[in-house]
């Protein structure tokens, strides 16, 4: 009993550490993947607002003033709920929790060792095996170490399987075969380079050549007494003394020929380098080659929601909820979908339930779908309630209801789209635009039929008359005595002048003048308004009306001008001298 109860509460104890540490992201092991959650935010919107001020119309001869509308927008909120994603750290494949530490793991216990790496053992000395489990040497292997290997050439065998480890060189199942001609390296999958006859090294690919030639590959003649010494190193290695190669970046071995393995990097494969989630290393660079699904200088980093494929850059098409796979982009349905991209119910048309058992009551024309697991309605864009059986509330519109229409004066929106049905006298997107002057009605598609105006109603047409007219077309001028806007006016002229229909200004009758034609002419003026000047010599003035003059006495003629005729004397010539003149 008591040895049961150890390892749960080691196991529980180990549990509560996990809860109370956070991993590191800058841990060259931890890596990252991305999660859903929902939140219920606060979130602002532009409102529209419709600003209506009185200007002068742009008519100058009026004084009327016109309304003119433009859309301001103010900051307004609302609650909203949002599906948000955030990163969250694990520890890599082949690697486990440990306090805030991700440590490698082996999948087999290293018995007499410590782990280093992913399933990679670091054995004590005496001991051997994946597992550091056996303690045979390397001629024997088995349970007892009482079978003999049968490896050759130098060949180490495997102490629990005495499977053969072939030296760079040979081949075969006891590496019994020296590498084909024209081959070299581990399992003699390397081609040699070497010519004129030189001869290749299985295990290094070295050259060495005939008399009479040098070089790298012995490419080169030369004479055999005055050869140069030759530099064996191969892929751009350099020559550091007799027999020693300073490898290039991605090369190691003896004259370079070995390309680094898996996790080392740079110049004779000095550098490590750690890719996680399958990535590859570079040899030369270092830099990891991400597989397809992750990012990141380590691969550490899971493509972002909504991406996948090569360096992420595929985008996901998955529906209904599904979560996309990082890796190829297939989707991951949510219960009650299927299909590539878990666009179709897995119950028909009008059901839902484990087994498709339950009857949908959402209002059918107005539902884009039913949630095949929980009966859900999904409305249609200008439809709302539990039930789709709810129309947006006015001023919103869309998916949900939550746009607001952009709709002023006096424009309806469309439910569904957010369209703006502007009223008659309007038009524009927001139904922002009164009609152009001289149109009129529905999508101010109509003309005026006015002739003296000085403009129209936008709604129905009416005539808005210039001052002097009137008439269902301002075709009338204003009946006598009557004068300005809609003739409602009374004319105040006397003595028969006129009255001016426009503004009320009286037109003087002759013989007289002043704003109401009421004051005479004055002696010496006469005619309309009194604007033409007397034409006599000698005379007391002119008739007002028709310019006559009044002659002096003594005087007469048209212009008084000529003396009275032998015989007369006095006003107009009308006196007789007596005999005694």
């Amino acid at each position: 009993m008591q040895t049961l109860y150890r390892p749960a509460v080691l196991q529980l104890f180990g549990f509560l550490i996990g809860l109370s540490c956070s991993l590191d992201p800058r841990d060259p092991n931890v890596c990252s993947l991305w999660e859903s959650y929902t939140t219920s935010v606060k979130e602002s919107y532009s409102h529209p607002y419709d600003q209506a001020t009185e200007e002068p119309c742009s008519d100058p001869r009026t004084s009327y003033r016109c309304t003119r509308h433009r859309i301001t927008y103010k900051t307004a909120y609302r609650q909203a709920v949002k599906t948000e994603y955030r990163r969250r750290y694990q520890c890599c494949p082949g690697y486990y929790e440990s306090g805030d530490k991700c440590v490698p793991h082996c999948t087999s216990e290293c018995v007499h060792g410590r782990c280093v790496a992913p399933d990679r053992c670091q054995c004590e000395r005496g001991w051997r095996g994946v597992d550091c489990s056996s303690a045979c040497d390397d001629r024997h292997w088995g349970p007892d170490c009482l079978r003999d290997c049968k490896c050759e050439n130098g060949a180490l065998c495997d102490p629990l399987t005495g499977a053969c480890h072939c030296l760079w060189g040979f081949i075969g199942l006891f590496c019994e075969d020296s590498c084909p001609a024209g081959t070299f390296g581990k399992g003699c999958k390397q081609t040699c380079k070497c010519k004129n006859g030189a001869t290749c090294d299985a295990a290094t690919g070295e050259c060495t050549c005939q008399e009479g030639f040098t070089g790298t590959f012995c490419e080169r003649t030369c004479n055999k007494r005055k050869c140069q010494a030759r530099c064996s190193c191969q892929n751009t290695g350099t020559c550091k003394g007799k027999g020693v190669c300073a490898c290039s970046a991605g090369w190691t071995g003896s004259v370079c020929t070995e390309p680094c393995p898996e996790g080392r990097f740079g110049p004779n494969c000095t550098e490590e380098c750690v890719c996680h989630n399958a990535g590859k290393c570079d040899p030369v660079t270092g830099q990891c080659r991400c597989n397809h699904g992750f990012t990141g200088s380590r691969c550490t980093e899971e493509c972002a929601a909504g991406t996948y494929g090569e360096d992420c850059k595929g985008v996901c098409d998955c529906a209904n909820g599904a979560r996309c796979f990082n890796i190829d982009g297939s989707c991951l349905c949510e219960p009650g979908f299927s299909g590539p991209h878990c666009r179709n119910r897995m119950c028909s048309a009008g059901s839902y339930g484990m087994h498709c058992e339950q009857k949908c009551v959402c209002e059918e024309k107005h539902t884009l779908s039913c949630h095949p697991m929980k009966g859900e309605c999904t409305c249609q864009p200008g439809w709302a309630g539990l039930f789709c059986n709810e129309t947006c509330t006015h001023g919103f519109y869309g998916h949900g209801c939550v746009e607001p229409c952009l709709c002023v004066n006096g424009g309806v929106c469309d439910s569904a789209t957010g369209r703006c049905r502007c009223p008659l006298g309007f038009t524009g997107v927001h139904c922002e635009n009164s009609c152009k002057s001289g149109t009129y009605g529905k999508n101010c598609s109509l003309e005026c039929s006015c002739e003296n105006f000085i403009d129209c109603s936008s709604v129905d047409g009416t005539c808005f008359c210039k001052e002097g007219w009137r008439g269902p077309d301002c075709s009338e001028p204003c009946a006598e005595g009557t004068w300005g806007p809609g003739c409602n006016s009374t004319c105040y002229c006397s003595n028969g002048a006129t009255c001016d229909p426009a503004d009320g200004a009286c037109k003087c009758s002759s013989g007289w003048q002043g704003a109401r034609c009421d004051q005479p002419c004055q002696m010496d003026t006469f005619g309309p308004g009194c604007l033409r000047r007397c034409d006599c010599v000698h005379a007391a003035g002119c008739q007002g009306t028709t310019g006559e003059c009044h002659c002096l006495p003594g005087w007469t003629g048209p212009r008084c001008s000529d003396p009275c005729p032998e015989g007369l004397w006095g006003s107009n010539c009308n006196q007789t001298c007596s005999e005694r003149c």
